[in-house]
């Protein structure tokens, strides 16, 4: 099929684009250039946000289209605009962040949204795909990680466990979060081009259990070698905080955990990692390979104190 990938040369991207590739696609990317995009892909320069550059998509007409990249409606809208509706998909990264608050967990697909949510975006542009008939796959993952994260996730941990530095802790770490590999994203992207069932559907696509706070450390020393119970663990009180905020400590305060099995089922997917073999997998391929310059702390200090 021909397909058109907003980005594909970051993170997500890049194991998508090498399994379409693998399946014998013909693929356009469009980015901004920052990053060399692979060999046998036609490469399209240019910044979404600017309506002249997406003109150079223009009497292009692509099968699938895929948009990792759009927050809000207005950037699918844009692109669609210039290419018209594909014929087959237009597959969606969209993110759990969508989901409102909820008494209970795991989360599934049919969930109350957040209208205030910074991820509300998303949640318009499936409700107006769906609205205009337009076939679409959208993915709600919580949090990705994995090689090439440009996101503070895993790296978070990492700078702090590997330096032997504190590590602010949320309340007694018994909050539960949600991580998903990068590869296993884009595994599950890829087998909903195959099944028709999968048309304008929303999928939960994360790792198939949660994780305490704790955990996550724990995960994170692993990774590292590191002793876990050696770990200085720093116990906060967050009431203070915004439950959504992410810029002191990289994970919202609140508990945050999605159903996986409709993506399960109806794909014939399943998770390949959990969140210990997946902080694993970065640190080998990814944090372990970077200069061991020392983390910048000064954002735990409103946290834990003075480090």
């Amino acid at each position: 099929m021909k397909i058109l990938v907003m980005g594909g040369t970051r993170f997500v991207g890049k194991p998508l684009v090498a399994s379409l590739q693998e399946q014998g696609h013909a693929l356009t990317l469009f980015t901004r250039g920052r990053q060399p995009a692979p060999a046998g892909v036609d490469h399209v320069v240019g910044d979404r946000g600017n309506p002249n550059d997406l003109e150079q998509l223009s009497g292009h007409h692509f099968d699938v289209i895929v948009d990792s990249s759009g927050r809000t409606l207005a950037d699918s809208q844009a692109v669609l605009a210039i290419t018209g509706a594909p014929s087959h998909r237009f597959l969606y990264v969209s993110s759990a962040g969508v989901y409102a608050g909820s008494d209970q967990w795991p989360l599934d697909e049919d969930a109350a949204v957040d209208p205030a949510s910074r991820h509300a975006g998303k949640a318009e542009t499936e409700a107006w795909l769906l609205k205009e008939g337009i076939p679409f796959t959208s993915f709600r993952p919580t949090y990705i990680v994995g090689p090439g994260n440009y996101n503070p996730v895993e790296r978070w941990f990492f700078d702090r466990v590997f330096h032997g530095l504190p590590v602010p802790m949320p309340g007694d770490g018994s909050t539960i979060t949600q991580l998903g590999h990068v590869d296993d994203l884009a595994d599950a992207m890829v087998r909903a081009l195959a099944v028709d069932a999968a048309a304008n559907r929303i999928y939960n696509c994360s790792s198939r259990k949660g994780i305490t706070f704790a955990g996550v450390v724990k995960a994170a020393a692993l990774a590292c070698g590191k002793d876990p119970e050696a770990v200085d663990v720093r116990h906060f009180d967050p009431s203070g905080l915004d439950p959504k905020a992410r810029k002191a400590f990289p994970l919202r305060l609140s508990h945050f955990l999605t159903d996986v099995s409709r993506a399960e089922r109806e794909l014939a997917w399943s998770p390949r990692y959990d969140a210990i073999t997946a902080f694993k997998h970065n640190f080998d391929l990814d944090y372990s390979k970077r200069p061991t310059t020392p983390p910048d702390l000064s954002g735990d200090a409103a946290l834990i104190g003075s480090v």
